[in-house]
């Protein structure tokens, strides 16, 4: 059974702002007295404006009129498409000078945090300069000084037995070679 809403399918019913800012590289066909001419709008501009002195050099000025009129219509389209560019153009500068702004009046907020930061962090240098306490001399192992024994310690105390030198493995021997059996029986025959 069909869709009896055949709007829905079209493509061309879609919504879309018209796009403009394509129009200066986009590819026209533009259907003009003399035939159809293709090219982007400066080309059909060149084109047309080629095809009026033609038509005034061979004295015909109604042609002469008409394809100046194209090339009039072609004109406003490109000026009309320039126009929005440098104008989306000059939107965008205005938008980065603004962010740029912005970032120059945060960067004093954001200098004088880092110093906080940094002055937070001040405190700890400090100590580190303060002047230390004595070294405990640990050699006395049965007085209890608090602190915890750690495996390097251990090792310490216990010295390295030197490791014993590696004994050459023996290198088996070369069998004797053992006469062959026939050798052997006629030895015992005699």
């Amino acid at each position: 059974m069909r869709s009896s809403n055949k709007r829905s399918r079209n493509k061309n019913n879609r919504n879309r702002p018209n796009s403009v800012g394509n129009v200066v590289n986009r590819v026209f066909d533009s259907s003009g007295p003399e035939g159809k001419v293709r090219g982007t709008p400066q080309q059909i501009i060149d084109k047309y404006n080629q095809l009026a002195r033609d038509a005034q050099l061979s004295n015909d000025r109604v042609n002469a009129e008409n394809f100046q009129q194209h090339a009039e219509h072609y004109m406003r389209m490109l000026s009309e498409a320039q126009r929005e560019q440098d104008a989306r153009r000059e939107q965008q500068e205005r938008e980065n000078r603004d962010r740029q702004a912005q970032r120059d009046a945060e960067r004093p907020q954001r200098q004088e945090q880092d110093n906080n930061n940094n002055n937070a962090a001040q405190p700890v240098q400090d100590q580190a300069d303060a002047p230390q306490p004595d070294v405990i001399d640990s050699s006395d192992n049965n007085s209890d000084s608090g602190l915890v024994e750690t495996p390097e310690a251990k090792a310490e105390e216990k010295p390295k037995r030197p490791r014993a030198p590696r004994k050459p493995r023996k290198k088996p021997e070369p069998k004797a070679e053992q006469p062959a059996a026939d050798q052997a029986a006629p030895d015992a025959a005699e």
